[in-house]
């Protein structure tokens, strides 16, 4: 309406202009530059200004994903070539072992401070860049031990199932990013710099063979994306202000419940996961952890998915025969079950008041669950933790259906603390291979071998998100 009453006040002042002398206003336009309708319509808006939509695909947002997308990518291209690769280091490099990648992690943030402590200036004061700083390294924790201890990769030296992703290179290339975003506008040197020390590092865990390469790659990869997590969070508790904005933060929003959140909990097992394998008489309690987001194309639907990470741990069990004779002071140990989810689906959000959000939704996807080991355990086993393995479990990609409901406070209209709950259920199937002593048995070999063992898998879990609208 405003907008309205502006255009019709010039208008009608013009008019009135060139009612009284046309030609002395025609002799004025003679000597004012030409101006097209773009300029005229910025007049009439009083300062609201114009902006060209910018292609997707040349968006600012866009092109810095491009990065953290072909490091993922290279990531899973060179799974399977991970022991071919290390074969080249065990080649030229087999007794290599200088530990300067312990160090050389930490070396972008150190410059970082330095640099403050010096005087030169940056994007942020140490105040908020130290606050990004953390959220940033809160967030690379969260995801890197949750895949860890959920995918349970041995390491390449054999001495951990901890392998991926490298935790050192995430370290690494979160300070990289950190040095980058406090200093890269000030010199692309100090960007170049920090990326530098960040490769050498992850190299370093590969020529010291305390991790694969796709683990050193899948790190570098959340590094950066946690560094722009953390960035974007920070953003909006100071409600965008400031010239430090993440590249997240420039995500043209729709003033709709559209979001983007970090979340971890508690699982709690409504089934036993082993039941028909006879590993699991209890059902189990375990972590998840994870990022959700979704965009609403109105105030109450949008599309939404999320990326979450669950592990659970597997009690000992004693074993009896069928006679109920105990099998004596022994026990079987089956390694934790770990879960990496993904799923797509609708979302549901009502508004409550300003500062309540009520978030409803339904997905679907897929779930892959670690591989794991099987140990008989006891005393009297001369065996490393008296443990002797004697089975390995692989189970298979399968369908994943998950449901929940979530309650937001708002901070303010950019953030939120999310309480959530959901159900998630998977139809697992479970392959199971013996030792190589079973192997050579012909009768058990054909017995127990490459047994099967289909289970019905599902959980609730319930949590909290840290929420960031947009």
């Amino acid at each position: 309406m405003k907008k309205i009453a502006l255009a019709s006040g010039i208008l009608l002042h013009l008019y009135f202009i060139k009612a009284q002398d046309t030609i002395k206003i025609k002799t004025l336009l003679d000597t004012i530059p030409s101006r097209n309708l773009k300029e005229d319509l910025a007049i009439i808006n009083s300062g609201y200004s114009i902006q060209e939509k910018t292609p997707f695909f040349q968006k600012e947002w866009v092109k810095k994903s491009v990065a953290p997308a072909i490091l993922f990518t290279a990531a899973a291209a060179t799974w399977g070539e991970k022991e071919n690769i290390r074969e080249v280091r065990n080649r030229y490099l087999p007794n290599f072992k200088v530990k300067y990648d312990d160090y050389l992690q930490y070396a972008p943030a150190v410059a970082v401070y330095g640099l403050k402590l010096a005087g030169i200036k940056g994007r942020n004061n140490i105040g908020r860049a130290t606050l990004s700083y953390g959220t940033s390294l809160a967030i690379m924790a969260i995801l890197v031990n949750s895949i860890k201890y959920t995918t349970k990769v041995e390491r390449p030296d054999g001495s951990k199932n901890n392998s991926f992703p490298s935790g050192h290179a995430a370290m690494a290339f979160t300070n990289a990013s950190f040095l980058h975003k406090e200093y890269g506008l000030v010199n692309p040197a100090y960007s170049i710099a920090g990326y530098g020390s960040a490769t050498l590092t992850g190299l370093g865990r590969n020529l010291n063979n305390r991790h694969w390469v796709p683990d050193i790659l899948a790190g570098a990869g959340i590094g950066i994306i946690s560094t722009e997590l953390g960035y974007f969070f920070i953003d909006k508790i100071y409600k965008n202000k400031g010239n430090n904005l993440s590249i997240l933060s420039r995500i043209q929003g729709n003033d709709y419940p559209s979001f983007l959140a970090l979340k971890m909990g508690t699982a709690l097992g409504t089934t036993n996961f082993l039941k028909e394998s006879e590993l699991d008489d209890k059902k189990q309690i375990g972590f998840e952890g994870g990022l959700e987001g979704a965009y609403f194309f109105s105030k109450k639907w949008g599309v939404g998915a999320d990326v979450s990470f669950s592990s659970f741990p597997i009690k000992s069990q004693r074993i009896t025969f069928d006679d109920e004779q105990d099998f004596g002071n022994h026990e079987i140990k089956t390694q934790s079950m770990g879960f990496l989810s993904a799923g797509i689906g609708p979302y549901f959000s009502h508004e409550l008041s300003k500062k309540w959000q009520l978030t409803l939704k339904v997905t679907g996807g897929y779930a892959a669950t670690a591989s794991g080991k099987v140990f008989l355990k006891g005393n009297d086993i001369d065996a490393p933790n008296n443990e002797l393995q004697i089975a390995r479990y692989k189970p298979r990609p399968a369908f994943r259906w998950n449901t929940g409901a979530s309650m937001t406070y708002k901070f303010n209209p950019g953030l939120g603390l999310t309480f959530y709950t959901d159900y998630n259920k998977i139809n697992s199937t479970i392959q199971y291979s013996f030792s190589d002593e079973i192997k050579e048995s012909e009768e058990l070999d054909q017995e127990l071998n490459n047994l099967i063992a289909k289970e019905k898998i599902s959980y609730i879990t319930l949590g909290l998100r840290l929420t960031a609208y947009f």
